[in-house]
């Protein structure tokens, strides 16, 4: 069982992470790709990209999208794209925290993964008082 990984983000998000995610972790056990849409891009133009990129890292058990701003064009369009009948789930609030938490569990299914995410997210933000 293997889930792909589809980061759909603002420009300059989605790579960013990745390449932080494996430098720490030297190898990602997932399937990981980011998908960056532009400011003044058209999401309808840009739906056929996203659903490549979404089947370039199809997994056994679907595809988790990891979003930065629910509401916004990158989670609008990662909407869409979990519509076009690969298995997927939608997640928001995209960190590096939760981008790590998801590859700590990679033998996890989709059915679980959306949950560690997000543990993931609110398990990374601290509020230091020092």
């Amino acid at each position: 069982m293997a889930v792909g990984i589809l980061l759909i983000t603002h420009e300059g998000i989605g790579p960013s992470l990745v390449a932080v995610a494996q430098q720490l972790l030297r190898n990602l056990p997932l399937r990981t790709e980011a998908f960056e849409v532009p400011f003044d891009a058209d999401p309808d133009a840009l739906l056929p990209a996203a659903s490549a990129a979404l089947r370039r890292v199809e997994g056994d058990d679907g595809v988790l999208i990891l979003t930065d701003l629910y509401g916004a064009s990158p989670s609008n369009l990662a909407a869409r794209v979990a519509r076009l009948g690969t298995p997927a789930r939608r997640v928001s609030g995209l960190s590096l925290p939760m981008l790590l938490r998801v590859m700590n569990y990679p033998e996890l299914g989709l059915q679980d993964l959306p949950a560690v995410a997000a543990a993931g997210a609110r398990a990374g933000v601290i509020h230091d008082d020092v």
